[in-house]
């Protein structure tokens, strides 16, 4: 149980230091991106990883003082789960007129890396976790970090080529084909 409780601390701690890295970066392009949609998605994303670094500490902290895993943490819920989704409506509503600075296309690149990044470093840790309480965390953690994923990439194609974006994401059909 102790070395359990060690390897969740070692994850916990590593996860915290992501969602940290993840708000201060989401903080910096909010505040330096031209676009609004961007500008939304970035202060979203700024909040969401707040409330990852909440519920990662609150596990953190109990599982240091020696309690076990809990499910006290889901109290810290998402404002929009299905970020992503937002997204997508969004984006077909301004249709392709998008412009997108070279900044902002850049700093969605890197948000995108960063979320892969935590998606990978969950999915490892899924596959080593046995608590099902832990199971549940990560497994919540790795959808919520897919749908940030999913979301800057979106923004991401958009900006850069919008009518790709409609091309792929609407299934439009070329007249005549």
């Amino acid at each position: 149980m102790a070395e359990e409780s060690g390897k969740a601390l070692e994850m916990l701690a590593v996860a915290l230091e992501k969602e940290q890295k993840g708000r201060d970066f989401y903080k910096e392009a909010a505040e330096k991106c031209a676009n609004d949609l961007g500008k939304e998605v970035f202060r979203t994303l700024m909040v969401e990883e707040g409330i990852h670094i909440k519920r990662v500490k609150e596990i953190y902290e109990g599982l240091q003082g020696g309690k076990v895993w809990t499910a006290e943490w889901k109290a810290h819920k998402m404002d929009s789960p299905d970020l992503d989704k937002l997204v997508r409506e969004r984006i077909s509503k301004l249709g392709p007129k998008a412009k997108g600075e070279t900044g902002d296309v850049e700093a969605l690149g890197i948000g995108v890396e960063m979320e892969q990044g935590a998606i990978t470093f969950y999915e490892e840790n899924l596959e080593r976790s046995v608590d099902p309480l832990e199971r549940e965390f990560i497994t919540c953690m790795i959808a919520e970090e897919q749908s940030h994923y999913r979301a800057l990439a979106d923004l991401k194609l958009y900006l850069e080529n919008p009518e790709s974006w409609f091309a792929e994401m609407e299934h439009s059909t070329l007249d005549g084909a």
